[in-house]
């Protein structure tokens, strides 16, 4: 028996994000929580199928638009990658937007200059998106707002490799793990990403358990969901670049909106980010984004950031993706 499945595909500073608008089962349950534990039921082979290879490939991010449960959001947006099911991505957040607003899945009245805002509503808490198209061209610029970020546990120990290194945890809709790869001798370049891969599972598995891997509201313990590898910017208007690693091994080809968010809360309780300055955050592809802090907040007693972070999404392809229950690779691979 074949199943189809429709999509459309766009692309945030690299990084591939897959808009899945058909095919999938209808969602049951009154909170995002009951649909995406219904989307996991129903559709955990068709995450398989539709984001690794050969339909998809490992670094590739999927999201599916469902229904709001807070007034005032325009959707709920639930999330799905190699590793299993986020609670939220950045990059995708800004694509689905921008592919919702250009294909009227979503429908708004847009300013006069083109501007429009989407909110989601995600497992992470509520994401907003302002979308501004340009007539006549592919690109469209987004401004992604997050979710709070703060600082979980400055310098937290972790033995790897041999050898004990520090980490700071921040929290930005996931937890992350942030080194400097001077700390383990690893230059972010593109011949070493292989070397960063490993290192960024094996640094997760080490981290696992940490007591500062709670949230301080619903205390809620996991594990830190990426690592971002930080060194000297190339670009020379950047502040710093990176690269993120999920706990799988996927690369983030973006410099990471959620990360960006963390490390910008890193960097403000160290005293090293200007709040009256656009922080510039660069990829290992040498693309960057621009964030700022848009307020500070907290979460509980913890001090937090909410970070605008701009972007562009391009639109790379429009699809109809056929599973077929004979093909041996229909539930997809990874190597």
């Amino acid at each position: 028996m074949r199943h189809l499945f429709q999509a459309l595909d766009a692309h945030v500073a690299g990084a591939s994000v897959r808009l899945i608008t058909g095919g999938l089962p209808r969602l049951s349950g009154t909170s995002l929580q009951r649909r995406q534990a219904s989307l996991i039921r129903q559709a955990g082979a068709v995450r398989r199928a539709l984001i690794l290879e050969p339909r998809g490939h490992r670094d590739l991010v999927g999201a599916v638009l469902t229904d709001t449960q807070t007034a005032g959001a325009d959707a709920g947006l639930l999330f799905m990658d190699a590793d299993g099911w986020p609670l939220v991505n950045g990059a995708a957040t800004m694509a689905a937007a921008a592919l919702a607003c250009q294909r009227g899945l979503i429908v708004k009245p847009a300013s006069e200059q083109g501007h429009m805002r989407v909110d989601f509503d995600t497992l992470a808490g509520t994401v907003g998106v302002d979308v501004t198209a340009r007539p006549e061209q592919s690109v469209v610029d987004v401004t992604l707002t997050t979710v709070p970020a703060f600082v979980a546990c400055p310098g937290a120990e972790a033995r790897v490799w041999g050898r004990t290194v520090r980490v700071d945890l921040a929290y930005a809709g996931a937890f992350y793990a942030m080194l400097d790869t001077e700390a383990v001798g690893i230059p972010l370049e593109p011949s070493r990403l292989g070397e960063l891969r490993r290192l960024g599972v094996d640094l997760v598995r080490a981290l696992s358990g940490h007591e500062a891997l709670t949230h301080p509201v619903d205390h809620a313990r996991v594990d830190v969901a990426a690592v971002v590898f930080t060194g000297a910017p190339q670009q020379t208007d950047a502040h710093l670049r990176s690269v993120t690693i999920t706990a799988g091994g996927a690369y983030d080809r973006s410099p990471n909106p959620d990360g960006t968010a963390a490390v910008m809360a890193i960097l403000d309780e160290m005293g090293l980010l200007d709040p009256q300055q656009t922080f510039v955050h660069e990829n290992l592809l040498g693309a960057v984004q621009r964030a700022r802090i848009e307020r500070r907040s907290q979460v509980a007693q913890t001090p937090a950031l909410i970070v605008q972070v701009d972007g562009q999404v391009w639109m790379t392809g429009e699809h109809t993706f056929v599973v077929d229950d004979d093909d041996p690779f229909r539930d997809g691979f990874v190597l």
